[in-house]
């Protein structure tokens, strides 16, 4: 099997070292990530200058391709250029931080596996919700574990796979779950800028579905959540009243 692993932390992540060290038990595994953090970017991507890219040695364990790009850029430059065949299966994290509920919008590692599924190559994002000490090495072979068990190959999108705080000992087990339409308790806390300007720091809180069977409660809950993820944007509903309108 040959694996394109990618991520949004950047290339030299613990989580992405951590991934590779359990996917090569499946196949060859090609690195291609940004070369400094992308988190948050969403589904961006590079247009108006060239992609930077170049080898570097991670941690001493493998080589990877470095890209001054987003993780959705690295896909497709991995895709296109990159790798020297075609990828079976695109995986990418672990990410530091879950990807649940209305935060998949917004995740690099998510987007990253999106870019995948575009070229209809099979992809999982993997993801661990964050806490001061992180155990990746732990949270990859969770992942690895689960992923063994899809049929990959079979699924068209996305595999949203999230790891809950491993510092509360074992999962209690795997949830296949929904995604949140709902979000999280936000804020934002004032901090002293200079004298002609004031910062602003976005905070995260609980999420806002206490009760709903969705990937964030499950995951609240202590189980590892699973979700299919589409990119078919349409919604369906409101285009059948859109064809009943007399244009």
């Amino acid at each position: 099997m040959n694996i394109l692993l990618t991520n949004d932390d950047g290339v030299f992540a613990d989580g992405i070292a951590a991934a590779y060290a359990e996917l090569v038990n499946l196949g060859e595994v090609t690195v291609v990530a940004p070369s400094g953090r992308m988190s948050g970017a969403g589904h961006s991507i590079t247009v108006f200058e060239p992609l930077a890219c170049e080898k570097v040695e991670v941690h001493d364990q493998f080589t990877a391709y470095a890209v001054s790009g987003s993780p959705a850029d690295c896909v497709k430059l991995a895709v296109l250029q990159l790798c020297p065949q075609r990828p079976d299966l695109v995986v990418s994290g672990i990410n530091n931080g879950a990807n649940v509920g209305i935060n998949v919008y917004y995740s690099g590692t998510v987007a990253a596996a999106i870019e995948a599924a575009f070229y209809r190559i099979p992809a999982v994002a993997l993801s661990c919700a964050h806490e001061e000490q992180m155990d990746f090495k732990t949270a990859a072979k969770y992942a690895v574990e689960v992923l063994n068990k899809i049929p990959v190959a079979d699924l068209s999108g996305v595999i949203n796979i999230n790891i809950p705080r491993l510092s509360k000992g074992r999962p209690k087990g795997v949830k296949v779950v929904p995604q949140s339409t709902l979000g999280f308790k936000e804020g934002f806390v004032k901090k002293e800028g200079d004298s002609s300007r004031q910062l602003y720091q976005l905070t995260g809180g609980d999420p806002l579905d206490k009760n709903i069977p969705a990937d964030t409660l499950g995951l609240t809950e202590g189980f590892i959540t699973v979700t299919a993820l589409g990119f078919d944007m349409t919604d369906y509903k409101n285009m059948e009243k859109l064809h009943q309108i007399k244009w």
